[in-house]
This record gives C-alpha cells, structure tokens and sequence, in this order.
C-alpha cells in the first residue's frame, strides 16, 4: 500500500500566514528550592608515603682555564707588619714596618724613586749638580 504525490507538487496559499497563539516571551522561575544535608560521620585517615626516591645527579662539564702568558702589571700592595712582645696583654717591646710591596710582571724599569744613584738636580742657582739622593732621603749611600 502506498501513496503517490504527483510531481512536482503545486500549492497555493490563500492570504497571510501568521504565528498567532504562539508566545513570544518565556518566564521561568525557581520558587522553591529543597534543603539539602550533607553529613560527614568520620574523616577518613590519609596516608602518604614516598618509597623510592629517584636519585637526582648534578654534573658539570669540565672547565679548563690556561693562562698563556701573565699580564704586565705593576700592582701595588699596602704593607701594615707589627711585630711585638707583649706579656699579660701589656706590651713589652714593638715593632712597626709599614710600607708597600710591589708585584711587577712587566719588565722591570725603575721608576724615579725607586733608584738609589746620584742623579742631577737643580740646586739654587738653577745649575745642575750630582747630588746623593740617599741622603737627600735621609739615609746614607
């Protein structure tokens, strides 16, 4: 048993199509809602254990430092020695050496003061003489 629609299929509408009785606003509301309980009767017991701990390694690559060749320096050191005799924490007999040490890499040439030969200076009448510097320094030669 079957039915057979003539195709194409022709239709003709007679006047306006409306939606009437259809509602155009929606309203939904909660009036009411029930009361809940929740009871905890025991909390239960947690436990927590670690059994293997993964072995962690911190490695670092070699490093090599080589110094081919020392800089030319010229450093200076501020030297401070006292050397004493104390008895009691009164002091008996003291000693003070103060000063500077040099570390020189570069080749050496001695600066002015550093020399303890007769150089030339001037002396009053603007004429160069040899004049001992050590004992301009106070010392003796």
């Amino acid at each position: 048993m079957g039915v057979d629609i003539p195709q194409p299929f022709h239709s003709v509408l007679d006047g306006p199509v409306t939606v009437s009785g259809i509602p155009s606003a929606f309203d939904i509301s909660i009036r009411a809602i029930p009361e809940l309980h929740l009871n905890l009767d025991t909390i239960p017991v947690l436990h927590l254990a670690i059994d293997n701990i993964p072995k962690i390694t911190l490695g670092v690559d070699p490093v090599e430092l080589r110094l081919t060749e020392l800089p030319s320096i010229r450093g200076h050191l501020p030297a401070d020695f006292n050397v004493g005799l104390s008895l009691f924490g009164i002091d008996l007999a003291n000693i003070r050496l103060c000063g500077e040490a040099q570390i020189i890499t570069e080749p050496y040439r001695p600066n002015p003061c550093e020399t303890c030969t007769p150089r030339p200076m001037p002396n009053d009448l603007g004429r160069p003489e040899l004049v001992d510097v050590g004992a301009v320094r106070g010392g003796t030669t």
